[in-house]
């Protein structure tokens, strides 16, 4: 099976000039854990996972505590926190390639990307967990 049977397509990206405010944003109102980072072409430059925006933010931010310092955290840049050159997959790989990647690099994604190193989709460890369920 390949990933394009599997994989996530409804991709949500943010640029690299983003502050964390919008990637906070973006996660506290969806269900998901990663973020990809595109550049101003829409190419691939990295990945924000949930605990990349936990470790840079202020444990204070949006407590009665918080202070001017740690709304500061906020503006931090997308560019700041991101895992750079990302380690992807093409749509026609595997399951298997996949479950290797994962499995071998500590990596909780693999975003799927297009010969113009566009994202098209993304690969969790729950997403191959389900496709294995299925067989």
């Amino acid at each position: 099976m390949n990933l394009r049977n599997i994989m996530t397509t409804r991709v949500v990206t943010v640029e690299l000039d983003d502050p964390l405010a919008v990637v906070k944003q973006i996660f506290d109102s969806m269900k998901f854990h990663h973020l990809l980072v595109v550049d101003t072409g829409k190419k691939l430059c990295g990945v924000i996972s949930d605990r990349d925006l936990l470790r840079a933010l202020s444990p204070y931010v949006g407590t009665l505590s918080e202070n001017a310092r740690d709304t500061a955290t906020l503006n931090k840049r997308v560019h700041q926190i991101m895992t750079r050159k990302p380690i992807t997959l093409p749509p026609e790989a595997t399951v298997t390639d996949a479950m290797s990647l994962l499995l071998g690099s500590r990596i909780s994604c693999i975003p799927i990307v297009d010969k113009d190193f566009r994202p098209v989709g993304i690969i969790s460890w729950r997403d191959v967990l389900k496709s294995l369920a299925s067989l």
